[in-house]
């Protein structure tokens, strides 16, 4: 094992290390006994499946494995920091939040291990697996279709994302899913998910792998060229709506005078604008600040005012933030790939 000298180093020099050198191993990791809860909860609902589980670069299944990854970032305390103050969230990172996001990519494996999305019925029920990923999708907060597992709403992506979530609800104990999706029509999935279950349970696997895919031990990135790329994903996109949208809460000097500057006051709401929509909308926070640094650059550009109360502007700035990064979002969501 490596040695881990690395734990005490400031985040400068804990950068120019290597994924590959840091010596992580799952078993001795804190999220080791989520692993374990995950296959209790396997066992509990009477499912003889049990996927194998590897440290990687993100949360991934990939198709044709009967197990998935975890995100390195997750096996020690020193990385976990490290992750915070360049994300500026954890995914993954409590416990509830953990145990819904492996339950999701159970559900992939599991598909995976008794080609489930092939039976007639998975397409009646969710749709064709083979349907292409959309470049960007737009969840419907009120839609009862779906189940409600990860957050914006992640179920209505893909006919896969919608599946495995809903297999996610299913599995949780204690979840109450008859009662909580009462006269939903997404409780037709769960029933449907339930009887499949049933079928399935003490049928051994069509498919059984022990592939890796993306192990640390392959990732010669250090962890600066991992956050690089990591921020790239939520940051490689700008919008054209960007005047426009923030033209409506803001003015002109000639219509507003001297009054306070819309970026000085962006900046200053920057921190609770961030944490309301992303608490609201589930969005990442990494991105929401990248949304509001453009929309300070802009203001700043355009020298925007505010022009009425400053509750109005917040509330204004914070619909505007909603719709933009909206606009950022992809069918094979950055927080849970597959």
């Amino acid at each position: 094992m490596a040695s881990r000298t690395w734990e005490h180093l400031p985040d400068s020099k804990l950068l120019d290390w290597r994924i590959c050198d840091l010596g992580l191993q799952l078993e001795s990791s804190p999220v080791a006994k989520r692993v374990d809860e995950l296959m209790g909860e396997l066992e509990l609902a009477g499912l003889r499946f049990r996927p194998y589980v590897w440290l990687s670069t993100d949360w991934f299944t990939p198709d044709a494995l009967t197990g998935f990854a975890i995100p390195f970032y997750l096996a020690h305390p020193r990385l976990i920091r490290l992750e915070r103050r360049q994300m500026l969230e954890i995914e993954g990172g409590t416990r509830v939040e953990c145990m819904k996001i492996m339950r999701h990519e159970a559900a992939h494996a599991l598909d995976n291990a008794y080609h489930l999305r092939r039976r007639k019925r998975w397409r009646e029920t969710f749709g064709k697996a083979g349907e292409p990923y959309a470049s960007a999708y737009t969840p419907d907060p009120t839609s009862r279709d779906h189940v409600q597992n990860l957050s914006y709403w992640y179920s209505q992506s893909h006919p896969l994302e919608d599946w495995a979530e809903t297999v996610a609800v299913w599995l949780q104990p204690g979840s109450r899913w008859r009662s909580r999706y009462m006269d939903w029509p997404a409780l037709r999935k769960l029933e449907f998910v339930d009887e499949l279950m049933g079928e399935i349970a003490q049928m051994p696997q069509k498919l059984r792998t022990r592939a890796r895919e993306e192990p640390l031990s392959s990732v010669k990135l250090t962890l600066g060229e991992y956050y690089e790329r990591k921020k790239h994903v939520y940051s490689d996109e700008s919008s054209p709506a960007l005047d426009g949208q923030l033209a409506r809460v803001f003015a002109l000097p000639e219509r507003a005078g001297r009054r306070t500057k819309a970026s000085v006051f962006l900046r200053k709401s920057r921190t609770d604008l961030v944490r309301h929509v992303s608490s609201a909308t589930g969005q990442h926070r990494y991105l929401l600040d990248h949304v509001v640094s453009e929309m300070i650059e802009r203001c700043r550009f355009k020298d925007l005012r505010i022009s009425g109360a400053t509750r109005d502007a917040l509330l204004g700035s914070a619909i505007v933030l909603t719709s933009l990064s909206s606009q950022f979002m992809y069918g094979a969501h950055p927080k849970y790939n597959r």
